[in-house]
C-alpha cells in the first residue's frame, strides 16, 4: 500500500516569459493549475508571500531561500524568478497597473519594467503607458488576475487596446 506521504503531486509546468513580472507569472501558473494565491503559498512553504507579490508588494523583499522554495514548486530556475523582480533599489509603482499594449500585443506578457516608477512609457514602441481600458475606463487589476488578455470590464482586448495609445516623448 502506498503511503499518503509517498505521492507528489504534479503540476503543468509554465514557462517564463522574458520581462515577465512576478505576479503575471504567478497568475499564470495558478490558472494552468488551477491554484489559489494560497494554495500556492501552501505548496512552496511561502504561505501569504504570494498574494503580496501578486500585487507587487516587496516589502520585506524576497529572500534567496524564499526563491529556492518557490523554484522547487514551480520549476522554474531562482536565476529566471530574480528576473522578474525589480532590482533591488528599484521604486516600484504599485498603483495603477500600467501596460504597453503594443508590447502585449507581440509577447502577451505583463512586463516588469512597466511598474517601476521611473518608466514613463514604452521606449520600444514610443508609446503611453495605459493604466486603465481605453474603451470603458476601468482600472487594470493585478496581472496574476490576468486570465484572457482583456479589461475585466467591458472585455476589449488588450492587444486592441494599442490602436488607442498615445505617442510618448521621452526628455533625455
Amino acid at each position: 500500500m502506498i503511503e499518503h506521504s509517498e505521492i507528489q503531486p504534479w503540476f503543468f509546468h509554465v514557462e517564463a516569459l522574458e520581462g515577465e513580472s512576478i505576479s503575471h507569472f504567478l497568475g499564470r501558473f495558478r490558472q494552468a493549475n488551477e491554484l489559489t494565491p494560497s494554495g500556492v503559498g501552501k505548496i512552496s512553504g511561502l504561505g501569504g508571500a504570494i498574494a503580496r507579490w501578486e500585487k507587487f508588494r516587496f516589502n520585506p523583499y524576497p529572500t534567496q531561500q524564499q526563491f529556492e522554495k518557490l523554484s522547487t514548486a514551480t520549476g522554474i530556475s531562482v536565476e529566471q524568478l530574480w528576473k522578474m523582480m525589480p532590482p533591488e533599489g528599484v521604486g516600484m509603482q504599485l498603483e495603477p497597473i500600467r501596460l504597453c499594449a503594443s508590447c502585449y500585443a507581440e509577447l502577451p506578457c505583463h512586463q516588469i519594467q512597466w511598474q517601476f516608477k521611473d518608466t514613463q512609457g514604452c521606449e520600444v514602441h514610443g508609446l503611453r503607458l495605459l493604466s486603465e481600458c481605453p474603451n470603458c475606463k476601468a482600472r487594470f487589476k493585478p496581472p496574476a488576475t490576468w486570465s484572457d488578455s482583456k479589461c475585466h470590464r467591458c472585455f476589449m482586448l488588450f492587444s486592441e487596446m494599442r490602436n488607442r495609445q498615445k505617442r510618448h516623448s521621452f526628455s533625455r
